[in-house]
């Protein structure tokens, strides 16, 4: 006799289905709300896990209704906190596909053709950079994993050149501004972070040569990470200029682009990533602005047979997956990972379906709303623009306002869902922050939200 929990139940089936159909649907995407009391949640939740099963109807009711409103929806257009998402429809039905098919990525031998086609996709991600014919990788749960994953090939690879003449305590040069996952990584990792002044928040190749030149153990560094598109207000940092360095001092070069890199697609800021072609490894996340769900990070390394030669795990029953063959790509080889779900193939299937002519002009989209939103503030008397835009975060400041008074217009725009935009902190002092990822987000939504600000 067969076990239920795997047989085909068409009434669950339709059950799940409609409710994709109904959320797929949806134009535009409300918010919701998030933030729900944990005693509400654990109301709604008391006895659905028991041991004879719940009717998966009233399941499904009480997720639509109590859990998922519970949820604030980042694929909305009015989701202009942190970094949002907008996977594309195409992306978020082969997930579907990807999940219901079980499919895995680990190796060539048990997932040939979805590795085959989640490389086309880092392959555009890779021409994109400028990198050369033979750089790649593998698709990992986020820039945190991505940068975690590459530092480690960086530490690993200038001890085996360096052989004798490795540090003991080897240094990585970053800074202030770089991803909280950079120094975390490097904590992991024990190797020390070199902290390079910034010139206006932005890492220089000047800063990065004199900051290794005046430092008494600057000789210890074996690499940089640099920024393209940092988290809190979009800036690229010098990498052209830090790429030079890195390469004079044969320094590993990163860049986590995890926010900012999906703007390679974008001609009309192309060339502030010059420079992003001399790198030793990069990352960029899909689910944030390349359109795909989450969790989808790619990271790229130049000469992928140094990341293989640090990752590749051993034992006994891995010896069959391992192979000389040229074509054989073994994902697990390029991060700490090793199972892992094919989590780049909904980005390999909206590309396809839609062509990197359409992505290109969804990212340009975004841009320019970006650059309306920070003319309107520039001509709404009681705002001021902190800076310029360099990609698709503004942040400005409500003459006169606190923390405070920035969390309660916060909140009530959020009870209101007419948006969901968080304050941060620039230079100690608190301002509104507005990260536009989704082509939806319109300058009529921006200008309804800065009129609360009245």
């Amino acid at each position: 006799m067969r076990n239920p929990m795997f047989v085909y139940d068409e009434q669950l089936t339709d059950l799940i289905f409609d409710y994709c159909r109904w959320r797929l649907a949806l134009h535009p995407v409300p918010l919701d709300f998030g933030g729900a009391q944990a005693s509400s949640l654990d109301a709604s939740l008391k006895g659905l896990i028991n041991p004879d099963g719940t009717d998966p109807r009233r399941i499904m009711e009480i997720f639509d209704n109590e859990l998922a409103t519970a949820v604030v929806s980042c694929d909305s257009p009015r989701f202009l906190s942190f970094i949002p998402a907008a996977p594309t429809k195409a992306a978020l039905l082969f997930d579907m596909i990807v999940a219901c098919s079980s499919l895995q990525g680990t190796s060539w031998m048990e997932a040939a053709g979805a590795v085959a086609a989640e490389n086309q996709a880092l392959a555009v991600l890779a021409d994109l950079a400028g990198l050369p014919a033979g750089a790649g990788g593998c698709f990992v749960a986020g820039g945190s994993a991505g940068n975690l994953s590459a530092l480690m090939v960086a530490r690993d690879t200038a001890s085996h050149r360096m052989g004798d003449r490795a540090p003991h305590r080897p240094l990585v040069a970053i800074s202030e501004e770089a991803h909280s996952s950079v120094g975390k990584a490097l904590r992991v990792l024990a190797v020390e972070a070199l902290l390079v002044p910034c010139e206006d928040h932005r890492l220089t190749g000047a800063g990065l040569r004199a900051t290794l030149e005046s430092h008494p153990r600057g000789d210890d560094a074996i690499g940089v990470v640099a920024t393209g598109g940092t988290t809190n207000a979009g800036i690229i940092d010098d990498l052209a200029g830090v790429g030079r360095v890195a390469r004079e001092r044969s320094l590993w070069f990163h860049v986590d682009g995890a926010y900012g890199c999906a703007a390679l697609f974008a001609p009309s800021v192309r060339d502030r990533f010059d420079g992003i072609e001399l790198v030793d490894s990069f990352v960029v996340d899909p689910h944030k602005w390349l359109f795909a769900p989450f969790d989808c990070a790619a990271l790229i390394y130049r000469e992928p047979h140094l990341a293989k030669a640090v990752h590749t795990q051993d034992a006994s029953y891995l010896d069959v997956l391992h192979s000389d063959a040229a074509e054989e790509w073994n994902p697990s080889d390029y991060a700490y990972h090793l199972t892992r779900r094919a989590r780049g193939l909904p980005l390999w299937f909206s590309l396809a379906v839609h062509g990197t002519d359409a992505y290109r002009a969804a990212v340009e989209t975004v841009l320019a709303v970006t650059r309306e939103t920070a003319d309107l503030i520039e001509r709404t008397p009681y705002l001021e623009l902190v800076r310029r835009p360099d990609l698709s975060v503004v942040l400005f400041r409500r003459t006169g306002w606190d923390r405070a008074e920035y969390e309660r217009w916060s909140s009530q725009l959020l009870h209101d869902q007419i948006g969901f935009v968080m304050p941060t902190t620039w230079e100690d002092e608190p301002v509104a922050r507005l990260a536009l990822l989704h082509p939806d987000t319109t300058i009529g939504i921006i200008e309804e939200i800065i009129a609360t600000m009245a």
